[in-house]
């Protein structure tokens, strides 16, 4: 038979399949074949044949070609639980097509807004019987264009045990929310191949080969379906056991794994007008809805004349520098690094010289400004990628800010009564920043998504947030009383008075827990059986000081200094330096704090030290190697930090250690500015643990350095080779991966060998699901945003530590992140 050609289905990028963020799917349990990125928004037939399947949620088909190769197009990851919103099918189950027909339409902005990931893997599921000899990857591919290469070896050719063989069966209810889709089937299938044994599920008159994941799809098995496992051959038994156990054990896909909050009896019994929407900021709020007010400015097309405008431009852009500097000296760690982002995009070289071209073609500066960053937004809008349009928000919010700016115009200011759930199509930063939080309780957003900036913001400030509810959010009148469930991604509109009675109850449930944990925040922290835990917080200013102390911060685990050092044209003296660090020691009222040396570089620039354009940033001069670089830069920190008193309260933290080589010059600037300084005490100098070198290598960098700290954002980023800054895989890191957990394993392990403490400070310390997994590795300090510290504190309460370490230990047994979150879930659960 002649090799046959498969061509792409949809027009964009192909890669290969491993760089999929899906286990699934990059792994090949699926089958074998290549992923595009899309920028088209239609599915065409990649080669004559038949459509075995269109999935129920219309995201996925399959086709059986005419030469018997099975093909799988599965346009995005976890689409499947958009339920076919934003999707069309253009052909049904049976029918013929021919290559290039169309067969499925799809929104790309609403799915791209929605699903986890556009990437689109076209797989050959029937990889037994025919095999890959060419692909095309790393290129743009247009519809019909050559994709892969199949050639035939032993198609059909499957060996079935004979009817009167002895059949074992066991019946199930599946558990999976989605149903068996492509995922769940791909497992069922690598779990089936580990024996000889033919197993089938079985549906009412349908029957499906477990090793078929095309055929496990087509059966339609959704959740609650009672199906049954039926086994032939010599290892039945045990492959049904398996098999059976692998679909009961939900994979990570039951409902507990869903936005739907678990002890919500509301969730299964839903009353009429409920919308949905996509978490941005957990909790839930109860209160009555008002419509945000916006601005609009009258902008006129002609200018006065270059000279004047351009002067009228620079005016409104130093006033809004002047004004997000102000903005972000007041505010939190969030809202300082994304009014950082701000700041850095009013210098964005080509975005002035755009603007200033429109001047000079006689437009006025409202004009130039509006056409410039419109030009951007389209951009970004218009990217394919979820997190690349969301970022739009931000020049919106420019966008607007300037133009006020320069139109003399001021931002509406609304007055909201108490208790008010905020309705908006959209929310820019600044608006959430400016929000009155004694009043408005809660949001709900027809616009936006969970990545955004504002949700980013809205979780720092603690408000439950929905996003992208679409426009049956506009139904919701004004004044209207609404329960706001961010943690079901519900919003519940005029519930009649029984489930108001049960939300007000979760509600009431959800304050008291927090009131309780307040009460006792300023006691120090032993878990259940009586193990010291220290609940630390990572700061960056004087105000998240001042916040931690009064929370109950037992310390900080992690000073940022790189706030000193950004936004400027040249760095910090020593004595500004000092005047900042003593304030922030002073308003931690003597509790230890651990300053993390200037780590500066990859997404975090300063263009005054003239780092270079690197290739790949994240891999090349950043953290301690930026230092060790400007020696001068080093020795000024290091003298500052030594000079806060009282002498002790500040430890030093080294980033981004790979090796010994790297902490040992550190070691030597600390011993002679202490020489130099007069101080007789010995100076406590740490390492972040951020590298999977490091991790690898803990025992012996525990060796000489006095106490380590993990960093899990990078040590992620490092260990799953995912940019935590690149829109196309961040989606897929996730510092609960098993990987991740060994490396900090590791870690402790190493510290433990040599007595030295193991504390951890990056974002996994701060989700209630890794607390238990960290202090069962061994953890001992954890350093949390400043307003989780009391509930940190709660949580470690009621920890058992040899509990821990069990579940620790069945984690890190497990194959992916989603397992581990259920599997925790449970626990916790079973605690309360």
């Amino acid at each position: 038979m002649a090799d046959l050609i498969i061509t792409a289905p949809v027009k964009g990028w192909a890669a290969p399949l491993e760089e999929v963020p899906d286990l699934v799917f990059a792994d090949r349990m699926m089958g074998d074949g290549v992923a595009i990125h899309p920028t088209g928004s239609t599915i065409h037939a990649p080669c004559d044949g038949t459509v075995i399947a269109i999935h129920a949620a219309r995201h996925a088909v399959t086709l059986r070609s005419e030469e018997g190769a099975e093909i799988l197009i599965h346009t995005g990851l976890d689409t499947v639980a958009l339920g076919g919103e934003g999707f069309k099918a253009l052909v049904t189950d049976g029918a013929t097509v021919s290559r290039g027909d169309p067969l499925i339409e799809f929104d790309i902005d609403t799915v791209a807004q929605r699903a986890r990931s556009l990437v689109t893997p076209v797989i050959i599921t029937n990889a037994d019987d025919f095999q890959i000899v060419k692909r095309t990857t790393g290129q743009m591919v247009g519809v019909g264009e050559a994709l892969m290469t199949v050639k035939a070896i032993g198609a059909g050719q499957r060996i079935w045990v004979s009817d009167d063989a002895a059949v074992l069966s066991r019946s199930a209810i599946v558990p999976l929310v989605h149903g068996i889709h492509a995922r769940p089937a791909a497992r069922l299938g690598e779990c089936a191949r580990n024996f000889e044994a033919e197993v089938e599920i079985v549906k009412g008159d349908k029957r499906a080969n477990v090793r078929s994941a095309v055929s496990l799809m087509g059966l339609g098995v959704k959740m609650g379906d009672q199906i049954t496992i039926e086994g032939r051959g010599n290892d039945a038994r045990a492959a049904i056991e398996a098999v059976g156990d692998l679909l009961t054990s939900g994979m990570g896909e039951t409902g507990a794994e869903t936005a739907r909050s678990p002890e919500a009896i509301i969730a299964s019994d839903v009353p009429e007008g409920t919308l949905a929407g996509v978490t941005a900021s957990s909790g839930i709020a109860i209160g009555k809805t008002a419509w945000l007010a916006v601005a609009s400015v009258a902008v006129d097309r002609d200018g006065k004349g270059i000279a004047e405008e351009n002067s009228s431009l620079s005016a409104a852009l130093s006033k809004v520098r002047q004004s997000i500097a102000n903005a972000s000296a007041k505010g939190n760690d969030a809202q300082r690094n994304i009014l950082e982002a701000h700041l850095a995009f009013l210098d964005d070289a080509d975005l002035l010289a755009t603007a200033h071209k429109h001047v000079g073609e006689g437009r006025s500066a409202a004009f130039a400004w509006l056409s410039a960053i419109g030009d951007q937004i389209a951009i970004l809008q218009n990217s394919g990628n979820a997190r690349m349009a969301e970022r739009s928000d931000d020049l919106k919010d420019l966008e607007q800010q300037v133009l006020l700016a320069l139109t003399g115009g001021e931002a509406p200011i609304q007055n909201f009564a108490p208790d008010t759930i905020l309705l908006a199509e959209d929310l820019l930063p600044s608006q959430i920043i400016a929000l009155d939080l004694q009043n408005v309780k809660g949001i709900a957003l027809a616009h936006g998504g969970p990545t955004s900036h504002v949700a980013i913001l809205a979780a720092s400030m603690n408000v439950p947030s929905l996003a992208a509810m679409g426009d049956a959010l506009k139904s919701v009148a004004a004044g209207s009383m609404v329960v706001l469930d961010a943690d079901a991604g519900l919003l519940h509109v005029n519930p009649d008075d029984c489930h108001m009675a049960a939300h007000r109850a979760r509600l009431a449930q959800a304050s008291e827990r927090e009131a309780d944990a307040l009460k006792t925040a300023q006691n120090n922290c032993h878990s259940a059986d009586g193990t010291r835990i220290e609940i630390f917080a990572n700061l960056g200013s004087i105000q998240d000081a001042r916040l931690a102390s009064e929370l109950g911060a037992e310390g900080s685990g992690l000073l940022r200094t790189e706030f000193l050092f950004m936004g400027r044209a040249s760095a910090p003296d020593e004595d500004e330096q000092l005047t900042s660090y003593q304030g922030i020691a002073d308003a931690m009222e003597g509790k230890p704090i651990i300053v993390r040396l200037l780590d500066i570089g990859g997404d975090k620039p300063a263009p005054y030290l003239n780092l270079g354009a690197e290739k790949n940033p994240v891999l090349g001069l950043r953290g301690i190697r930026v230092g060790l670089a400007h020696p001068e830069l080093l020795e000024s920190q290091i003298r500052a930090i030594l000079r806060v008193q009282p002498l002790g309260q500040c430890r030093i933290m080294v980033p981004m250690i790979a090796s010994l080589s790297e902490l040992r010059p550190v070691q030597a600037v600390v011993e002679k500015v202490r020489t130099d300084l007069g101080i007789t005490d010995a100076i406590k100098v740490g390492v972040m643990i951020e590298t999977p070198a490091a991790a690898a290598t803990a025992d012996l960098i525990a060796t000489e350095a006095d106490f380590l700290s993990v960093g899990t954002n990078d040590l992620t980023q490092y260990a799953l080779a995912m940019d935590r800054e690149n829109p196309s895989v961040a989606g897929g890191i996730d510092a609960l991966h098993p990987a991740v957990l060994r490396l900090i394993a590791q870690s402790c392990k190493g510290g433990a060998q040599h007595e030295r403490q193991v504390g951890v400070c990056g974002g996994l310390a701060s989700d209630p699901l890794g607390i238990p997994l960290l202090i069962g590795l061994g953890v001992t300090e954890l350093s949390v945003t400043a307003a989780f510290v009391p509930k940190a504190k709660a949580m470690v309460r009621q920890l058992n530590i040899p509990a821990c370490a069990k579940l620790a230990e069945q984690a890190m047994r497990l194959s992916s992140a989603a397992d581990i979150r259920l599997l925790v879930r449970k626990f916790i659960e079973e605690l309360n």
